[in-house]
């Protein structure tokens, strides 16, 4: 498995998409900016090109070559998934303090890159993995379908919840207001948002390995 996880990272993936989370994460530098289009950026940017590249290197055809099961090969391919996702939020997070140590008084119309977005942004993130990657292990070749809809349902979400926390003065006040300094709560939603994330992981995985196991590799 370790191997499989080290020959997408080196050789299947551009080592810009390792470079990449630290050029979107300076983006929440920007005051008050909408800082769900950060974590979007890999949805638009980072999946597409990455499975295009699968696609052209004909990847699915070397890797099943090797001595090992369908269920190894979509299991790789989430861990994969995953350490990209949380090298863009780590990063993304550590520059949401740098965020808060600059512009300490600043009033947030848009969620601000406190603790509790950052639970958020998991969910976004796993409601994207159980479209894309259970709709892409249909054919585990074509991939435009599983993007058109897995990245508006992720932008959908970040709509949605970002309307709420707009429109709802008890949500405004749990994410910009007197919210964001009760550690406890914070804290609370963003493991809520990892649990979810974690979970919804392994529902994706569990359907992917059904799913793949139906399809022939010529």
């Amino acid at each position: 498995m370790y191997n499989l996880v080290m020959k997408d990272l080196k050789l299947a993936i551009s080592p810009f998409f390792l470079i990449l989370p630290v050029l979107l994460g300076a983006l929440m530098l920007i005051p008050g900016w909408i800082y769900f289009l950060v974590i979007l950026y890999f949805c638009w940017i980072t999946v597409p090109v990455m499975f295009g590249q699968f696609r052209a290197q004909n990847d699915l055809l070397f890797t099943s070559m090797m001595p090992i099961t369908k269920k190894d090969i979509v299991k790789a391919r989430v861990i994969v998934m995953v350490i990209l996702e949380l090298l863009h939020v780590g990063v993304a997070m550590i520059f949401s303090v740098v965020n808060i140590y600059l512009y300490p008084d600043l009033t947030h119309f848009f969620f601000g890159p406190y603790m509790g977005f950052w639970g958020l942004c998991f969910i976004m993130l796993a409601i994207f993995n159980v479209i894309f990657i259970s709709m892409y292990y249909k054919t585990a070749y074509n991939f435009g379908g599983s993007a058109l809809v897995s990245i508006p349902a992720a932008m959908l979400f970040a709509g949605v919840a970002q309307w709420i926390g707009i429109a709802s003065p008890v949500v405004s006040d749990i994410f910009n207001g007197s919210g964001v300094h009760n550690t406890e709560l914070q804290i609370s939603i963003l493991a809520a948002g990892i649990v979810i994330f974690v979970a919804l992981n392994m529902i994706t995985y569990r359907i992917a390995v059904k799913r793949f196991l139906k399809v022939e590799i010529l």
